[in-house]
């Protein structure tokens, strides 16, 4: 099976999907917008992209990417995969952490680590991927610049750690899904669903939909907001427990919430406890 990701070898990405598929071919790709663009042409069979980190919240490129359009085919979550994050600077051989005044990595590791890296006093320079920061650093042979990766991905480009757990909250961790093409599907033990949700823009829509939910029993455990395609409407990403199986599902969904214009149904899977 060909399993796509965001980012190179010994990326966080490159880890979640190995954990998940460790018999699969793993192709990765530099951009989110390349991954699913891979997923919708049938170069993969599978993709695993990150949704939100518990210090910096939503991968908004993916979000954003989840409900598609009328111009892409549909794309469904099957599971969801936790990964601790627990980032590592990385420096050329024999350099010192007194040496370092550039680090770089992407935005989301740089924001996770926002405060540490200020203690630092080093400059923050953004690249496509983590490993990819590790590559350049190995390349450009510069002992006064270092990677923020995982602790892995120094070794197999020959660098060496500078300093461990370069973070700003403890309990950093990425949570991923695996997506494919096609509908939804609903195994016996899924018990857990994302949705997208657009009101009727009625006053107190919102919340009459979220507490009809409520009232069917459903946990909802997220809820972002977010532009739709016309300009100034906003649609409502929820993840939401249920009772597990179609049954559970429908409990909630069936018939759709009485104030709620339209709910698309981006997957069902079984929810992962931290």
């Amino acid at each position: 099976m060909r399993i796509g990701f965001q980012g190179e070898p010994h990326s966080y990405s490159f880890g979640a999907a190995r954990e998940l598929f460790p018999q699969g071919e793993l192709i990765g790709y530099a951009t989110f917008a390349a991954t699913f663009d891979a997923l919708e042409h049938d170069e993969i069979d599978r993709l695993v992209v990150p949704v939100e980190n518990s210090t910096t919240g939503s991968v908004l490129p993916v979000l954003d990417r989840l409900p598609g359009d009328a111009r892409h085919v549909r794309f469904s979550i099957l599971a969801e995969h936790l990964v601790e994050v627990r980032h590592t600077l990385h420096g050329l051989p024999g350099a010192t952490l007194d040496q370092i005044r550039e680090v770089r990595s992407h935005p989301q590791a740089l924001a996770q680590a926002e405060y540490a890296l200020l203690e630092l006093g080093v400059d923050e320079v953004p690249t496509h991927d983590t490993a990819g920061a590790v590559r350049q650093v190995a390349e450009g042979g510069d002992p006064t610049v270092a990677a923020l990766a995982p602790p892995s991905a120094g070794a197999a480009h020959g660098l060496e750690v500078i300093l461990d757990n370069v973070l700003d909250r403890d309990h950093n961790t990425t949570r991923f899904v695996v997506l494919h093409v096609g509908e939804p599907e609903v195994n016996d033990d899924d018990d857990k669903t994302t949705i997208v949700v657009t009101g009727s823009h009625t006053p107190g829509s919102l919340a009459l939909i979220l507490t009809e939910l409520g009232l069917r029993g459903a946990n909802l455990t997220r809820i972002e907001s977010r532009p739709a395609g016309v300009a100034w409407n906003y649609r409502f990403f929820i993840d939401l427990v249920h009772e597990p199986g179609a049954a559970g599902l429908k409990k909630v969904l069936d018939p759709p919430p009485a104030n709620a214009a339209e709910v698309l149904n981006l997957g069902s899977y079984k929810a992962v406890v931290s």
